[in-house]
């Protein structure tokens, strides 16, 4: 079941879970990106990262220090941070603003590198994994943790060298972007009728 927001719109429950003054920050990011389609190498690289990092860890702690991330990680622009050097890892292991752990930063860049040499585009490589569209679960007890799908993409994720994207993350990653629709049936935010491309060109 949703439950209702102070504006008396019924949202995911997870959405209103966190306290003021994170409870806009939370609420417009379910209401405004978690679950709408998403394409584009570096839009999917960032959310390949921040769903690794979450790992874990509360997700409001991401959203907290999304902007230092971007700072620190050059936008994920993949060809610079594939680039970055054991200076880079050493600052960001100095960097309060992020996440300070050494794997997850070393898989990050180690990740670039992977998403560098491709043989096909990473949109086209994740997106390939969605599922058939389903009806909205009707609670949260219906949310799987992971799934076949997300299974496969880890499967093949690790095969080309990709790290911290095991099932759950990749299922978590599913959700972020659009690849599946868990918002439950009788939450507000209307379902996407197309994939929107954040990063045009890249």
């Amino acid at each position: 079941m949703t439950a209702a927001g102070e504006d008396g719109r019924h949202r995911c429950p997870w959405s209103l879970s966190a306290p003021a003054p994170d409870r806009a920050l939370l609420r417009d990011y379910h209401d405004d990106e978690w679950g709408r389609p998403v394409r584009g190498r570096v839009a999917l690289f960032e959310r390949m990262t921040l769903e690794a990092f979450q790992s874990g860890l509360s997700w409001l702690v991401i959203l907290r220090k999304r902007e230092n991330f971007r700072r620190a990680f050059a936008g994920f622009d993949i060809e610079t941070v594939a680039g970055f050097t054991e200076a880079d890892t050493a600052r960001l292991m100095a960097d309060s603003g992020i996440v300070r752990n050494r794997a997850k930063i070393e898989a990050t860049l180690a990740n670039a590198r992977v998403a560098a040499g491709l043989d096909v585009d990473l949109s086209d490589l994740l997106w390939r994994h969605a599922p058939p569209t389903r009806r909205r679960p009707a609670s949260s007890d219906e949310l799987p943790a992971r799934t076949p799908e997300s299974i496969a993409m880890a499967r093949e994720l690790k095969a080309r060298g990709f790290r911290f994207v095991g099932p759950t993350t990749a299922y978590a990653l599913m959700q972020a972007v659009g690849m599946v629709d868990d918002h439950l049936q009788d939450c507000w935010v209307p379902r996407p009728l197309a994939a929107r491309d954040v990063s045009k060109g890249q």
